[in-house]
């Protein structure tokens, strides 16, 4: 049985503090950013889109992350506490991103920048897709780190006892998320990326939102819903009900694209 005693700080040098929570955010968008590039060079080089594009476009993404992933987080998740602390909304270091609000903060941002670089949008997103995960796996480490978004209680041998929550062993549901979100949908775009034939574009941005989805709808049966919140409907998280959204809209975006697809082949 594990016991939770990580610190969630990497060093403190009194005026200022050093989060792993911090660090896995630029971590993901570096690594994800170097790996497009590469994705770029081999499977988009007859597009449009370029290395510069990506250079130009990397503020947009950050942007897109940080104010979608907090207006997300404080709109969905934690509106009345945030209504009466409004200086805390700028307390990125101490989390509070919705990772729902940072994926429609990187789909506008994406239209911004395509609209004005004249670049198909749907071939932005799916290179960005492919890289995501990335992000997603560093983030979920750090949620663990920081022992937040915990899981329900277990009497399985790998629950993980959080000190500050309980004395109860519980799922560690931030490492799940970080196997099925993180390394299994990283897996999967990149593999259907390499050997799917004559893949149309918004298909793996598609593909994303939906297995991300159901990744995450499944993660939410073990993890334990914000205390603040509790279940929504038919003892559904708030998690699983947004998911669940996303997988509808994901599927009739699939189906419309698909359609224009083959309409343009035939």
């Amino acid at each position: 049985m594990f016991i939770h005693n990580l610190n969630p700080v990497i060093i403190n040098f009194g005026f200022i503090e050093i989060r792993w929570y911090s660090l896995a955010y630029i971590l993901g968008v570096f690594l994800g950013f170097y790996y497009a590039k590469y994705l770029i060079k081999k499977y988009w080089s007859k597009e449009k889109i370029n290395i510069k594009n990506l250079d130009d476009f990397l503020i947009y993404l950050i942007l897109g992350i940080i104010f979608g992933g907090r207006i997300g987080y404080i709109l969905f998740y934690n509106f009345h506490y945030y209504s009466h602390n409004p200086l805390e909304i700028l307390f990125l270091w101490q989390g509070g991103m919705s990772f729902h609000g940072g994926t429609i903060g990187v789909f506008i941002a994406s239209i911004i920048f395509a609209k004005k670089n004249k670049i198909k949008t749907f071939v932005l997103t799916d290179v960005i897709v492919c890289v995501a995960s990335i992000g997603i796996f560093f983030g979920r480490i750090a949620n663990f780190i920081n022992g937040e978004l915990y899981g329900k209680k277990t009497l399985s041998s790998y629950g993980v006892i959080f000190p500050k929550v309980d004395m109860e062993p519980r799922h560690p549901s931030q490492l799940y998320e970080a196997i099925l979100e993180g390394l299994l949908l990283f897996f999967m775009l990149n593999i259907i990326l390499k050997y799917k034939k004559n893949l149309f574009n918004g298909e793996l941005s598609c593909y994303f939102v939906i297995f991300y989805s159901i990744f995450r709808i499944i993660s939410e049966v073990f993890r334990e819903p914000d205390k603040h919140i509790g279940y929504i409907i038919f003892n559904l998280s708030l998690g699983t009900c947004i998911s669940l959204f996303f997988l509808i809209f994901g599927i009739i975006v699939f189906k419309k694209i698909k359609d224009e697809s083959l309409r343009k082949i035939n």
